[in-house]
């Protein structure tokens, strides 16, 4: 029961201490509100990016591939430029998807624009709209789902007809909440029905969001003003236990239509879907270790400050000290008080700092993925940290205060 009253005792001169001590409490908490800002605010936005990088590969898992010409990391030994093979052409493309007979889904696209217009009446969107030549099976290839209309039919691809499936960023730049199915808008000088809305997927989604639209490959091959245009293959298994025999397959298959002899290595990339996120998430772990670290030295700089602060407090208070202890304070009961004194501190500086950081993180976080990010495990850190730099910042100054000889003490001053 003592031990309870003198803590208590202990919490009350300590919460007294800093009621009485506002300016220095306010500038001791808001050194340790920086530098946990910091750390939190570096922390939530490296989650917001994660989440912006797991949304956005998401929709194709790990059982996709993509054939193309050129390679996705860079080559140092090139002047750091990626490596390009000869262009894929349509032809090639078309052939293997008709070849490629085991149970998989294949698309065949053409990147047409990633700075297209379109236009219906009076309305138009921005230049930053991306076009895409594909088949029937890129909803299933690119994880995208419609909200209204339907998917290309087999005649409209063959023929290579004017239609067009939208966004919804375009559907709302231009019909609001009207219906857009069957009206007709210009992509460019060329003029498309609108077949069907893709259902959104935000501003993650495959890093273009929901400005973008798709149109029969064949019209892509045709309005594309690139005679040297290369297209993509990518290919979706029914059984992701199969992907690495489907890839062996597949690269076999396309040798052959390349006319590659057996000696020659292969003049195209195959880009596994899960590939690009294990190198993504491996640099984002970088990252959070490198924010985790600026936190930290900040915090350093935040403890040391404390400690600094502290050490001029007991100064002051020498008087004080020296009269508790005249009145039977032990130093373990002065050193207890300057220890509360110091975590209550760095609590408050830690709160406000966990509120600054989270607000400051997630305005990137919401401007990446579109939504709010809560980095609980970061945050329950903080909280242990700012204790325990409390902890470390006032042992010190609290030791230093337990030692004082209580009649010199007295006589300070």
């Amino acid at each position: 029961m003592a031990v309870k009253t003198s803590l208590k005792e202990n919490i009350s001169i300590a919460l007294q201490s800093i009621a009485g001590n506002r300016l220095r409490t306010s500038l001791t908490s808001l050194i340790i509100a920086i530098g946990i800002m910091a750390l939190v605010g570096i922390l939530t936005a490296i989650e917001g990016v994660k989440q912006f990088t797991n949304d956005a590969f998401a929709g194709l898992g790990a059982n996709s591939f993509t054939i193309q010409n050129r390679g996705s990391g860079l080559n140092f030994g090139n002047g750091g430029h990626r490596k390009v093979y000869p262009s894929i052409r349509y032809d090639q493309a078309e052939r293997f998807k008709e070849k490629f007979v085991l149970p998989v889904l294949t698309s065949v696209n053409l990147q047409v624009s990633g700075t297209a217009v379109a236009k219906y009446n009076d309305k138009k969107t921005n230049p930053n709209l991306s076009v895409e030549g594909t088949n029937e099976n890129y909803l299933a290839t690119s994880g995208y789902k419609l909200a209204f209309g339907r998917n290309f039919s087999a005649s409209e691809l063959e023929h290579g007809d004017g239609v067009v499936i939208i966004g919804n960023e375009i559907k709302k730049r231009l019909f609001k909440d009207n219906d857009a199915v069957d009206k007709s808008i210009f992509i460019g000088a060329t003029k498309f029905r609108v077949i069907g809305v893709f259902a959104s997927k935000g501003s993650s989604a495959g890093f273009g969001g929901d400005k973008f639209c798709v149109i029969p490959v064949l019209k892509a091959k045709q309005i594309d003003p690139d005679t040297n245009r290369s297209f993509t293959i990518t290919i979706m298994v029914t059984n992701p236990a199969a992907l690495d025999a489907t890839i062996g397959e597949a690269t076999s298959l396309f040798r052959n239509i390349r006319d590659l002899n057996v000696g020659k290595e292969d003049n195209f990339e195959i880009e596994r879907s899960d590939s690009i996120q294990q190198e993504l998430s491996g640099q984002l772990a970088g990252m959070t270790i490198a924010g985790f670290a600026i936190g930290i030295i900040t915090l350093i700089g935040a403890a040391i400050g404390l400690m600094n602060i502290m050490l001029v407090s007991v100064t002051e208070r020498t008087r004080e000290i020296g009269l508790r202890k005249a009145l039977g304070a032990t130093p373990s009961v002065i050193r207890k008080q300057f220890l509360i004194e110091a975590i209550v501190i760095c609590m408050i500086g830690g709160i406000a700092g966990i509120i600054l950081g989270m607000a400051v993180g997630n305005l990137i976080a919401v401007s990446i993925s579109g939504s709010f990010v809560a980095p609980w495990l970061w945050l329950f850190s903080a909280i242990v940290l700012c204790t325990v730099i409390g902890l470390i910042s006032g042992s010190y100054p609290a030791k230093k205060a337990s030692r004082l000889d209580p009649v010199e003490a007295l006589r300070y001053e």
